[in-house]
């Protein structure tokens, strides 16, 4: 068995954007030496030989959207069809845990959509097959972009293909760019060009109609076929939340 880990490290980077920024404090083991000591008020003396303390981690600062995530169907609205939106906590794990599908557009130039076409094609393509309950995984090899690049260019997700596959029966599908949507910043000059309001998140919104999860933010999707290997999801089970960081992995058996 091989595992391929299709997540991000989660670490501060300066060249991250400033909503992205994660702070995470290292706490050394002296450190934590002296705090254990203070809080059971006992001389070094009582203490192993060889305890040099606990080595200890805080998350300072991390939104559930910062880095390699998943998306709740509350992350879009209160209401799906009609229906109260899921949280992260209330996901069914058999949803995260699934045979995968990789669709490859990364041939596409920056701000293009990706249409039913492309994913067809892809199929054709690879012969791969779509099956209910299968976990899709959009290629577009955006996760090589860093800085303002990896915020500011990309493609995404158009709203005819978001409800191509979930009406195949696909819960849950991701990319491996920034978002899952064209960049925000190009529909914002877009929008001021042609003054509609309605270009805005096609793929997000298709979510107020169709229940269904995407990922966002993998990486390293080119180190997998086309299909015959399973995608684990498992988020962090924040209370309420729109969305947790997750640690995806893909499994192929020998």
């Amino acid at each position: 068995m091989k595992i391929i880990d299709l997540s991000k490290t989660v670490q501060f980077n300066k060249s991250d954007p400033w909503f992205m920024r994660i702070k995470l404090k290292n706490f050394p083991h002296k450190k934590s030496l002296f705090l254990i000591r203070y809080f059971l008020n006992l001389p070094k003396s009582l203490f192993p030989k060889k305890f040099e303390g606990w080595a200890d981690d805080k998350i300072v600062n991390m939104g559930v959207h910062a880095t390699t995530h998943i998306d709740a169907p509350w992350h879009y609205g209160p209401v799906v069809a009609g229906e109260k939106a899921k949280t992260i906590d209330e996901i069914p794990l058999e949803w995260l845990f699934a045979p995968g599908v990789v669709i490859n557009v990364s041939h596409k130039e920056d701000f293009e959509e990706i249409t039913v076409d492309d994913i067809k094609q892809d199929l054709e393509k690879t012969g791969s097959h779509i099956n209910a309950g299968d976990i899709v995984l959009i290629r577009t090899d955006r996760d090589q972009l860093t800085g303002k690049d990896y915020v500011n260019k990309g493609i995404g997700m158009s709203r005819s293909a978001t409800i191509w596959l979930i009406d195949q029966g696909v819960k849950v599908m991701g990319i491996d760019q920034w978002g899952f949507d064209l960049p925000l910043r190009y529909l914002a000059r877009k929008a001021k060009e042609t003054q509609n309001a309605e270009l805005f998140w096609q793929a997000h919104l298709v979510g107020l109609e169709k229940e269904y999860l995407h990922m966002e933010q993998l990486t390293n999707l080119k180190a997998l076929p086309p299909n015959g290997f399973k995608v684990a999801v498992f988020p962090l089970k924040l209370k309420n939340a729109s969305a947790a960081p997750a640690r995806v992995v893909a499994i192929l058996e020998d």
